[in-house]
Formats: C-alpha cells, sequence, structure tokens
C-alpha cells in the first residue's frame, strides 16, 4: 500500500514561505554542521509530489538533483512541456491526490515524499498522509503561506520523536492516527 511522508520546516508562526514565496529566512538559517535528517528521511521514498510553487522553488536552487521520478501537481503545468535538464525525471499532471497516489502506486511507489504547503494540504486532507517531519525554526515572519489549512475534521497525531538542534530548530515527526 502507497504512503505520503512530509518533511518540511516551518517558522515558528506557522508558515512554510512568505506571502511572495520566499524563504530566506529559512535559508539564513541553514548550518551545514547540522545533519537536520533529510538524507535519512529521503532514502526510502520512490518518489516525490509536488506543487507548482515548490517546483518553481527548487528550481532557482544552484542545483537539486532529481535522483527519484518527481510528480509536480499543477493545473497551469500540465500539459507543457518538461525542460530539457529534467527530462525523464519530471512530470506535470493535474491529478487530485488520491488519483496522484494512484498513479505513483502503479509505476511502483510505496513511499512518496509530499511536499509543498498547498499540496501537503491536499494529501491531509485526502487522508493521504502518515506521517510528518516539521522542523520548527525560531523566527517569525509574521505573514507568509500557512503549512496548515482547512480540514474537514481533526487530524489526531502522535508524537513520535522530538529534538532540538544548536541553531535553535526543533524538529518533530508525528504519525497521523486513522
Amino acid at each position: 500500500m502507497i504512503t505520503g511522508h512530509v518533511f518540511i520546516a516551518i517558522s515558528l508562526d506557522g508558515y512554510i514561505a512568505r506571502p511572495d514565496g520566499d524563504i530566506d529566512w529559512l535559508l539564513a538559517r541553514d548550518d551545514p554542521r547540522e545533519d537536520h535528517g533529510y538524507d535519512a528521511f529521503i532514502a526510502d521514498k520512490d518518489a516525490i509530489v509536488m506543487g507548482r510553487g515548490s517546483y518553481e522553488k527548487v528550481a532557482t536552487f544552484d542545483a537539486r538533483p532529481y535522483d527519484r521520478p518527481v510528480l509536480v501537481l499543477s493545473r497551469q503545468l500540465a500539459g507543457a512541456p518538461v525542460p530539457d535538464r529534467l527530462r525523464g525525471k519530471v512530470r506535470f499532471a493535474d491529478l487530485s491526490p488520491l488519483d496522484a497516489m494512484r498513479e505513483l502506486e502503479h509505476d511502483g511507489a510505496r513511499r512518496v515524499y509530499v511536499d509543498g504547503g498547498r499540496i501537503v494540504q491536499a494529501f491531509l486532507r485526502a487522508g493521504l498522509v502518515a506521517d510528518m517531519v516539521v522542523t520548527t525554526v525560531p523566527v517569525l515572519i509574521g505573514a507568509g503561506r500557512s503549512l496548515f489549512g482547512e480540514l474537514p475534521g481533526d487530524r489526531d497525531l502522535a508524537l513520535v520523536a522530538s529534538r532540538s538542534f544548536p541553531s535553535g530548530l526543533v524538529q518533530s515527526t508525528y504519525r497521523l492516527l486513522p
């Protein structure tokens, strides 16, 4: 059975980006001496699903090789050609979270990294997230794009682990309960 997994950072006031999508507040806190666990997290994921905003933000980074298939969910990009440098690594589609997971499962994926605010929200609403690693950055940015949005009802979580880093980041891993 296919499962969705989240690994994301938020400001202390709950935002994943500024209103314009900028994540300078997050990049300024990146300490290369600290291992926040991304490599260990991604190691057992078969695919990545993200939204257009995350895809466009990642495209501005100097290098982020995709070593597993990436499905970008976007009405705007669906049907658009994939840039040559990403051909065979990235595809665009206008699918619901459930249809995206069915397609990825059909392709052999079992564990999927779910990335991007609206996509995480949609996957949570659809009940397709098994667990979340949320890293809280000790900064208040005052406004922005919220990680969590409206849900049809309460979602109970179990705290699996929590740890802090010398930089002040606090990382908590939660399992979503049925």
